[in-house]
Parts: C-alpha cells; sequence; structure tokens
C-alpha cells in the first residue's frame, strides 16, 4: 500500500496547498482577487463564494473516509481551474501563465488516480480478506 501512498499524498498535499493558498486571499477579497476579478469581469461578491468552495473541496480530498463527496470535490475543483483558465484565455489570450493551470491539473489527475487506485485495492481487500491484494496494481 505505501507503492501508492507515497505519490497519492505527495499529488494531494500539492493540489491541496495550490488551491488552499488560493482560497483564503478569495474568501478575504483581497486587494488583488478584487483586481484580478474586475479585470476578467466578474462582481466582486462572487469571489469569497468562489474561495470558500475552493477551501471546502480542499478539506473533503484531505478528509479519510466520504468517497462521494471527495469525488463532488475533485469534481468542483477540476471546473474551478477550468473556469479560471477560461475566463484569463478569453481576456488576455494565451499567456505564459498557462503554465500554473497545467500544474494544477497535473496535480488534481494524480490525487485522483492514485486515489482511485488506493480505493480499489482497499475494496479488494475488504471484500476478500484471505487473498490480500498488493499495492503495485
Amino acid at each position: 500500500m505505501k507503492k501508492l501512498a507515497i505519490p497519492y499524498w505527495i499529488f494531494t498535499v500539492l493540489l491541496a496547498a495550490l488551491m488552499g493558498l488560493g482560497a483564503i486571499p478569495n474568501m478575504m477579497s483581497s486587494p488583488e482577487g478584487l483586481a484580478i476579478f474586475e479585470h476578467l469581469g466578474y462582481p466582486a461578491y462572487l469571489l469569497p463564494f468562489i474561495g470558500a468552495a475552493k477551501l471546502l473541496g480542499v478539506v473533503a480530498i484531505l478528509v479519510p473516509g466520504f468517497p462521494r463527496i471527495k469525488e463532488w470535490a475533485y469534481a468542483g475543483l477540476f471546473f474551478d481551474l477550468t473556469g479560471a483558465m477560461y475566463s484569463n484565455i478569453a481576456v488576455d489570450g494565451f499567456s505564459g501563465g498557462m503554465i500554473v493551470f497545467l500544474i494544477g491539473y497535473l496535480l488534481i489527475a494524480g490525487s485522483y488516480v492514485y486515489y482511485h487506485k488506493r480505493l480499489k485495492i482497499r475494496t479488494l481487500n475488504a471484500t476478500n480478506p484471505s487473498k490480500q491484494v498488493s499495492s503495485t496494481l
């Protein structure tokens, strides 16, 4: 199980850091965040909502259990990142800042894939305890 746990936690902690560190200034309606939102054409009241949603998604991914909520959290973070990338492309076109979005997608995908691999092994081990499945799957 350690072969899956290590990459899972690396991807997940980095994802939580990326999204969580972006969520806190959003929730506090920082001047920089408000300026970006104004530049993109969004109303200021949307910023704290998106920050709170991101922070709840990060918490849902970090808390053990609750597989259905985790699925929704991964989807929500994916949609948040996609919306932010689309907004930036629509207003500013493609720029060097696109690498941040690609890193975000990589972290979401890595965490999601390894989460499901770990879940599959746990399910197999729980349904057939006499034949323990190793983590090399």
